[in-house]
């Protein structure tokens, strides 16, 4: 089998984990990560056998300093690569993209930047085929990732009149030294926020509204969501649905996780990869069914939750399984999610 060969532009706390879940791919293989300084994270990479090349030639030199030989530099990357996994920090891919256009190379970038820069925004449940063939591809947010994933299911069997989600979001990620006060939170002003928007990018028919605030926490988001149903559910049935698709895990405070760091303690001892939870956790007890109205909590494991739908997109762009649900599966047994 020829491997699609992907560059990873951008080895951080996504790059480094997408280049972790495509290593472990029998259809592609990481030909190469950048770095723009030689940090520990430049060192993973070579302990990990991943050729390494510094994001431009003025970089060179502070490799050399620190005694890290590099592959090259970013121009001498693209020539080997089949697609670009762009994972810069936000704002920056969309500079990117005319490099990649002239290079004719395919690429996906990531939820920090707009959907106008790709045109199109990818989840594999929701629209797998909106990514076929394309030379640019969004893959959402982690926020969007986990509101599609289960707003999805629920709307393509009880509809959804309209749904309001209120985001708890974690104010820095855990490897960070500097994010939002210790001391405070922090409520975004501007209303609606964003999140809603971005979710209407797959899901352009469903009505929702968000908002936001940014708490002293680097674990997990905690989304609380409301939905008004055009079929009246029960809550078994709510979560039944839930229960028959991929990448949604229900955890219970009556097995004692009632909070974000209980649930990544879980993935600790489940043996997660870097303490990852890739799949969006539902307190099945935290369910709520009045009416027609479903109320239900869920968190979102920032750092990883949007990393299959990375490999996913891979395939859809590169025509490399036609089916999404096999693409999903594959992805999940080779990642261990789900068990």
């Amino acid at each position: 089998m020829t491997k699609v060969k992907v560059g990873i532009n951008g080895y951080g706390t996504i790059g480094k984990r997408a280049a972790f879940a495509i290593q472990h791919m029998d259809d592609m293989e990481v030909v190469g990560v950048t770095k723009t300084r030689p940090s520990y994270e430049a060192r993973l990479a070579m302990k990990e056998g991943l050729p390494l090349y510094a994001a431009s030639k003025e970089n060179v030199a502070d490799f050399e300093k620190e005694d890290i030989k590099v592959a090259g530099t970013f121009e001498d990357l693209l020539p080997k690569c089949d697609i670009i996994v762009d994972t810069t920090p936000g704002g920056v891919g969309e500079k990117y993209k005319p490099v990649y256009e002239k290079a004719g190379v395919r690429a996906i970038f990531q939820g920090g930047e707009s959907h106008g820069v790709a045109g199109i925004s990818f989840n594999a449940m929701a629209n797998y085929h909106e990514a076929w063939g394309a030379q640019f591809v969004r893959v959402v947010s982690c926020n969007t990732t986990g509101l599609v994933r289960t707003l999805y299911p629920i709307d393509r069997v009880f509809g959804i009149d309209k749904c309001f989600a209120a985001l708890v979001r974690r104010g820095a990620d855990p490897g960070d030294k500097k994010g939002f006060a210790l001391n405070a939170i922090e409520p975004s002003l501007k209303l609606p926020t964003h999140h809603g928007t971005d979710v209407q990018t797959i899901m352009p028919w469903l009505n929702i509204r968000t908002m936001a605030v940014v708490t002293p926490t680097t674990m997990m988001h905690v989304h609380c969501v409301t939905c008004e149903l055009k079929k009246k559910p029960t809550e078994n049935e709510v979560l039944s649905v839930w229960d028959s698709v991929p990448r949604i895990r229900f955890v219970s405070g009556k097995h004692g996780i009632k909070s974000s760091a209980q649930v990544m303690e879980l993935a600790r001892d489940l043996g997660r990869p870097r303490g990852d939870f890739m799949e969006i956790i539902i307190w099945q007890d935290g369910v709520k069914v009045e009416g027609h109205t479903l109320y239900y909590y869920q968190a979102i494991h920032q750092e990883s939750d949007i990393v299959p739908e990375i490999v996913d997109c891979i395939r859809s762009m590169m025509k490399l399984e036609e089916d999404p649900m096999r693409s999903i599966r594959k992805t999940d047994r080779a990642m261990g999610i789900g068990k």
